[in-house]
């Protein structure tokens, strides 16, 4: 074929297939079956492999991903992303519209455009002459990362704009992941032993943070727009004829977008979506409302982080009422035994929920869970379900009071209680209780670790069960015949995690600290001590004064990091992993991004006192994770962090509804557990 020819069909099947996406995406209606649209990309893969002269920059087969980058570039917002002051309580949505009028003329009318609170993660995609040029995270609100490679793999955000177009248009709004999606990823992970991801939110946000974006392209993200950066030629003086012109350039806005005259019509919108948000393939936690009158915005203008113009109402944690059928231990990683109530399954935000930590056997007695119970349940953040309450009128005597056991429910030797401890622990060496094992193992191979992939889960247990690995050295002297044996195991498989585990030899000093499961360190605390040390043999030979004098490091965790490494066990397992040729190379700080904080936006109060950490040295870590740290409860109060003696502020929490973190909770949310 003449090559005329070939650049007239690739433009053609380039337009075709961006009509294809957006009757699937946009519009909802598919007009070809996923196997004839495969075949149209195809046909166009191979025009451009053939003939790379044809290419262009926003071909549709540019969403497969390309190769891997080095790092992310940090890109300057040309217009701040600012955050959104949130509630959770209509009276405060009124006084919001109250202060809205007060800042107008009197009497004038004012129209509010409602939009879901789709739970992903903010971006920024920029165009210029009607092409996709750039993709950045949120980050600070001034600086975000540059992962236009991964944007361009999410197909609702078209690489090309339609018809006429403005010369510059930057779109704010979120990248997500549909339910049905994390079912997927997880249903193959599972199967290839892998660890399933937690949440749609957290997965977007690794999702976007991967280097590869060919990977990124697996993952099936999708993209809503909100809002505007900064946009040249684009017209308009109300916000939501601006989403219909975005709509109408092939960008996707909320299908349940509303516009209304009045608050209590929004109010009224809000206790609709509050029980029909749960029917939707994605996770959405509130509304966001906006004056629609640009001109309005414009005098209403911003406080020193966000809009006057737009609040975000916030939906209470959902609770649900389910039956305790047994309570059950498990051993950690370190040792700790985490009592967890196994429950009736019960619908719970969108999913079904089959267990419920109960935290240590203080609480267990402090709420009295019994076998047999009906209790209430709620997910702690959205995330992590807990018991709330027993409804101890429903008993009938038929319940059975837990006895913790004394001796690890793994290997049998007795369980210790440290002074001042909540937590109770096996007192075996983690060689020892083939549990501690297999869980330190896992944390080892941890994305956040020494990202070992292939060494999942199923995996681990067969190595530990066959004898195979004893300890975390072992791994290094694993082979690919021995390997290549077990079940769902073959020799290309083998190759491929031998070479994994190779490659984890020069992983950072940051990854290989957290891989080593010491008592009250997690992400954070490992990037903290290895940016200050540096080497390996720094960090083993300091002593417990330089460790205390490290910032965001108390006591508490200076004194487990310390006995970690002066441990003759510890040292000698840290002598054969040099001897295996282990080299941790230094950690570099990275710039920090939105997805790098999971406290950004949130107020804490904290009050009593904390079991590991002292109250300043807590607020040090919430502070850099993004958060803000109140004196007071307050409706806008995000978390109240409670320790022993809590006081007046707890009861007050309580009232509000405002959730209560204790300090294993508040790990687990820091990312530090």
């Amino acid at each position: 074929m003449a090559k005329d020819d070939l650049e007239r069909e690739a433009e053609a099947l380039r337009a075709e297939i961006e009509r294809h996406n957006r009757l699937y995406y946009l519009e909802a209606a598919p007009e070809i079956s996923d196997r004839e649209y495969d075949r149209l990309l195809d046909r166009l893969k191979e025009i451009e492999a053939d003939h790379p002269e044809l290419a262009v920059e926003d071909s549709p087969t540019r969403r497969v991903g390309g190769a891997p980058l080095a790092q992310f570039a940090t890109v300057v917002h040309a217009v701040p992303m600012l955050s959104i002051d949130n509630t959770y309580n209509f009276d405060e949505v009124r006084e919001w519209d109250a202060r809205v009028r007060r800042g107008l003329n009197p009497g004038e009318p004012v129209r509010y455009v409602v939009e879901l609170k789709v739970d992903g993660v903010a971006v920024s995609v920029r165009y210029e002459g009607g092409r996709f040029v750039l993709g950045a995270t949120r980050g600070d609100g001034e600086r975000g990362d540059d992962v236009s490679a991964n944007l361009r793999t999410v197909r609702e955000i078209p690489l090309t704009l339609k018809g006429e177009h403005p010369d510059v248009l930057e779109v704010r709004g979120e990248v997500y992941m549909t339910n049905a999606e994390l079912v997927r990823l997880n249903e193959i992970r599972k199967a290839a032993g892998e660890k399933p991801f937690e949440n749609p939110r957290n997965s977007t946000a690794g999702s976007l943070k991967l280097l590869d974006s060919r990977l990124c392209a697996q993952r099936r993200l999708r993209f809503v727009g909100h809002g505007l950066g900064e946009a040249r030629g684009l017209g308009g003086s109300s916000f939501y004829e601006i989403l219909m012109k975005l709509q109408a350039l092939g960008l996707p806005v909320s299908p349940h977008l509303a516009r209304y005259e009045s608050i209590d019509e929004v109010i009224e919108h809000a206790r609709e979506w509050e029980t029909r948000r749960n029917t939707l393939d994605y996770q959405t936690d509130g509304l966001v409302v906006k004056v629609d009158d640009l001109s309005q915005r414009s005098r209403l203008g911003y406080t020193s982080k966000s809009p006057r113009w737009c609040i975000a109402f916030k939906y209470e944690a959902e609770q649900a009422v389910t039956k305790v059928v047994s309570i059950t231990v498990q051993v950690g990683k370190t040792g700790k035994l985490t009592p967890v109530a196994n429950l009736e399954p019960v619908r719970l935000a969108g999913t079904t929920v089959k267990r419920a930590t109960l935290h240590n056997a203080d609480e267990i007695r402090r709420k009295d869970v019994r076998e047999g119970d009906t209790v209430v349940v709620q997910k702690a953040g959205e995330i992590i379900p807990q018991v709330v309450r027993v409804e101890k009128e429903a008993r009938t005597g038929e319940e059975k009071e837990f006895e913790f056991p004394d001796r690890c429910p793994s290997c049998e030797a007795p369980v210790v209680r440290d002074p001042g401890e909540v937590d109770y622990r096996c007192s075996n060496k983690p060689s020892a209780c083939s549990s501690q094992l297999e869980r330190r193992l896992r944390q080892y191979a941890h994305r956040d670790s020494l990202d070992i992939e292939g060494l999942g889960d199923k995996l681990v247990d067969q190595l530990v069960k066959n004898g195979l690995v004893r300890s975390i050295p072992d791994l290094y002297r694993l082979d690919v015949p021995t390997l290549a044996d077990l079940d769902r195991m073959g020799e290309k498989s083998a190759e491929n995690l031998t070479a994994a585990i190779e490659r984890s030899k020069t992983k950072t000093l940051d990854r290989l600290v957290n891989g080593l499961a010491i008592r009250h360190v997690g992400v954070r605390t490992s990037e903290v001590l290895a940016d200050r040390f540096k080497a390996l043999a720094d960090l083993r030979s300091a002593s417990l004064a330089d460790l205390e004098a490290v910032p965001e490091v108390g006591a508490v965790v200076a004194a487990s990091v310390h006995e970690f490494f002066q441990d003759p066990d510890h040292q000698r397992l840290l002598d054969e992993l040099t001897e295996l040729g282990v080299d941790p190379q230094p950690y570099q700080p990275a710039a920090s991004t939105s997805t790098d904080l999971p406290f950004l936006g949130k107020t804490f109060v904290l009050t009593g006192t904390l079991p590991k950490r002292t109250r300043p040295e807590a607020e040090a870590i919430i502070k850099s994770l993004g958060g803000k740290v109140t004196g007071s409860v307050s409706k806008s109060t995000s978390y109240v962090l409670a320790g022993a003696d809590p006081g007046s502020k707890l009861e007050k929490a309580k009232t509000l509804g405002v959730v209560v973190l204790d300090e294993a909770e508040f790990e687990r949310l820091a990312g530090e557990a």
